[in-house]
């Protein structure tokens, strides 16, 4: 990773995510909410929104997650490309759209939306173009293509391939 300066926030970020990608939820999620506490609803866009994303994953509820995706949208929304490439040099606000708009479509489709998550997961597949042709490009596609089915057979479940 590229990054241009010193960033002791999404430092911090970055360690709670790993921890709960290592099998502690529990505490990446109090970290993280500690974190979030400290940056308050006119925090860093960058911070909020990278936050957030990583936070709806750790949740358990559904509903829980579609609150922290929202804040996540609502952040990126406030986000310059300026300010994502002081933290890396190669980010696009741009890209970060596909999968803030899946993870509402799946998190609504889980709550038995199904309209909402129709209108989530054409608002993904209209940013996809965003997306390199590479593993993380082709993953977010193919998620596109199993929450389409999913809500066609209107399933609620948990994807096993969510995060």
């Amino acid at each position: 990773m590229s990054t241009t300066s010193a960033d002791p926030t999404m430092e911090a970020i970055m360690r709670a995510v790993t921890l709960g990608r290592a099998g502690d939820p529990q505490r990446a999620r109090t970290e993280l909410d500690d974190i979030w506490k400290g940056l308050g609803p006119q925090g860093d866009p960058l911070h909020r929104c990278t936050l957030a994303h990583f936070l709806a994953d750790l949740q358990d509820d559904a509903a829980q997650a579609l609150a922290w995706d929202v804040r996540a949208l609502d952040a990126a929304d406030s986000l310059t490309n300026d300010r994502a490439r002081q933290h890396h040099s190669t980010l696009d606000v741009a890209g970060f759209y596909p999968s803030l708009h899946l993870n509402l479509a799946d998190n609504y489709r889980q709550l038995g939306s199904f309209e909402a998550a129709r209108r989530a997961l054409d608002a993904a597949r209209a940013c996809l173009h965003t997306l390199g042709q590479d593993g993380y490009g082709t993953m977010l596609r193919g998620a596109v293509e199993e929450i389409e089915s999913a809500i066609r057979a209107g399933d609620t479940a948990r994807r096993a391939t969510a995060p």
